[in-house]
């Protein structure tokens, strides 16, 4: 193991490499963007070669904090640092967005090939990662905020790459007003915390929270709601979820970096906060149930879209809602496990997402019968769920006196049925089904055995709840297994028979319910967005004619 005293330098490299990187005038990057490629990839794999090295260099025991320079700020909330905060949360998300930042930066030296602004794209992609890592690594609250803002303020010029299209600049505007008011929550939260704790430092507000008694002081009960919308904000959550359905326009490096990271932003920053969270059952009640909402619209809307990246937008509105879901629940490091899962998965398909049509061209093979069978699907729950309680008993895990972890285990207990009704459905022989069953077994080790490694990995890192399970959260598991087990039903309807739900809401479905038409006409009447930018046309070619013409 290397020293621990390299682990906050190898920390500060990852974004310090990129910003480096980023600085160089857009001017220049244009004018030689081959080596501006070549100098943003460089810089992005030494990124991710220096959270490897901070990785080994981790004991991974305690939290550590490298203070460079401090400023003390009026009013007794704490000061402002320049400083690194390191535990084992910060490695995960280090390794994990410098590793999708590396290979998104290599995808974009080929895609944007021959643009007259591959250049300056290679500079505010740079600039963006770095902005994301050092909101990673800050161990100050304030400096946490202001990468906060750097991120989304990156992000909307590469959003803006195609400022000519309409759509983009209308996509890129609401994201932009949603950003500003998640900016503000934020920033209001960090001085209510530091009006509450006296100290804006990560490791000292911790270790006070940690051993706060007694009833949580008002002044934290709000720092936790304002986090909480910061976080639906950023995370594209219900019902401000539209602009990340529509910032297709831009190019496709730009949605996978979005998709795979930057949105996972909302859920890392309450994982990050869990010990402020963790003292508001009211916080994460309203994250749960917003995220719960967000994940029943998102998940049914997604199965009526014909386009592929829509699909795919859709489905990451989904899932961010389902992590929130999971912090509100407070399983942090389900959560966090979900959010490495999702951003390595999120990355590829979109990156990949031209080769989805040969998926699509592909035969597929055809169900024996169109109709719902009530029967087949209560087989499969059955199995599903006994197969779940035997493998999560095996690992140690129980459910009884955890409301939180019994959603989880039946949120688990369905996707396997899930499984097992896609086999059952192409059923041709006894060994496609025990083919499926297999495969669902496999599923469900792999989730348990995941989910204490994370778990693990994150042991003091995160405050638990500080509160007993009460009336509420017994309510709102209920609450979930109850919607996950109707958009079970609800999906099996659209998958073999979607006339059963009438043509009329199958359209509405389609277009998402028009929430986002309304969100979208409000904010024009508030905050109209900028016009397009004018099409420069080519001068037009002027044919050769001889002299004696």
């Amino acid at each position: 193991m290397l020293p621990n005293a390299f682990t906050p330098g190898f920390v500060l490299a990852a974004p310090v490499l990129l910003l480096l990187a980023g600085l160089i005038p857009a001017q220049w990057a244009n004018a030689q963007p081959r080596v501006m490629a070549r100098l943003s990839g460089a810089a992005a794999w030494l990124a991710f070669a220096s959270a490897i090295l901070a990785a080994v260099a981790l004991p991974f025991d305690r939290a550590h904090t490298w203070t460079l320079s401090s400023i003390a700020l009026p009013g007794d909330v704490g000061a402002f640092s320049l400083s690194v905060y390191v535990n084992s949360v910060t490695v995960i998300m280090l390794l994990l967005v410098s590793f999708v930042g590396a290979v998104v930066t290599r995808y974009a030296r080929n895609y944007l090939n021959g643009d007259p602004n591959q250049g300056r794209f290679n500079k505010w992609l740079a600039l963006t990662l770095a902005a994301i890592l050092m909101l990673i690594a800050s161990g100050n609250l304030l400096m946490f905020a202001l990468a906060w803002i750097a991120t989304s303020l990156c992000l909307h010029q590469l959003l803006m790459f195609y400022g000519e299209r309409p759509a983009a600049v209308l996509a890129a505007h609401k994201k932009f007003v949603a950003s500003r008011l998640g900016d503000l929550s934020l920033l209001a939260a960090v001085l209510l915390i530091g009006y509450s704790l006296h100290t804006l430092e990560f490791e000292g507000m911790f270790r006070a929270l940690a051993a706060l008694q007694g009833p949580t002081p008002i002044a934290l009960q709000v720092a936790a709601m304002l986090i909480a919308v910061s976080a639906g904000l950023k995370s594209a959550q219900f019902p401000f979820h539209g602009w990340l359905i529509q910032v297709m326009e831009a190019p496709t490096p730009v949605s996978a970096l979005l998709h795979a990271g930057i949105v996972n932003a909302g859920a890392f920053l309450v994982i990050r906060m869990s010990p402020v969270m963790s003292h508001s059952e009211l916080a994460l009640g309203a994250l749960a149930i917003v995220g719960l909402t967000t994940l029943a619209l998102a998940s049914l809307v997604m199965l009526t879209q014909t386009s592929i990246k829509v699909s795919l937008a859709w489905s990451t509105t989904a899932q961010m809602g389902f992590m929130l879901l999971e912090c509100g629940l407070g399983l942090y490091s389900l959560a966090m496990l979900h959010l490495v899962a999702h951003s390595l998965y999120k990355a590829h398909a979109f990156l990949a997402s031209g080769s989805g049509v040969d998926a699509f061209r592909a035969p597929a093979m055809p169900y024996p019968s169109n109709a719902f069978r009530p029967g087949l699907l209560l087989a499969a729950l059955l199995i599903g769920g006994g197969m779940t309680l035997v493998v999560g008993a095996a690992f140690g895990i129980g459910i009884a006196g955890e409301p939180a972890l019994l959603a989880a285990g039946a949120i688990v207990a369905i996707a396997v049925s899930q499984l097992l009704l896609q086999t059952a459905g192409a059923l041709s022989g006894g060994a496609l089904l025990l083919r499926g069953l297999g495969l669902s077994g496999g599923v469900a080790v792999a989730y348990f055995a995941l989910h204490a490694l994370f778990a693990a990995l994150m042991q003091g890192s995160v405050l638990p709840l500080q509160s007993p399970p009460g009336a509420f959260q017994y309510g709102l598991s209920a609450a979930v297994i109850g919607v996950f087990l109707a958009l079970l039903v609800l999906q099996q309807l659209l998958r073999h028979n979607p006339a059963a739900l009438g043509e009329g809401l199958y359209m509405h479905l389609y277009n998402g319910l028009y929430i986002d038409v309304f969100i979208t006409r409000l904010l024009q009447r508030v905050w109209p967005s900028p016009r397009p930018e004018p099409v420069v046309q080519p001068a037009p070619f002027a044919p050769v004619t001889s002299r004696g013409a």
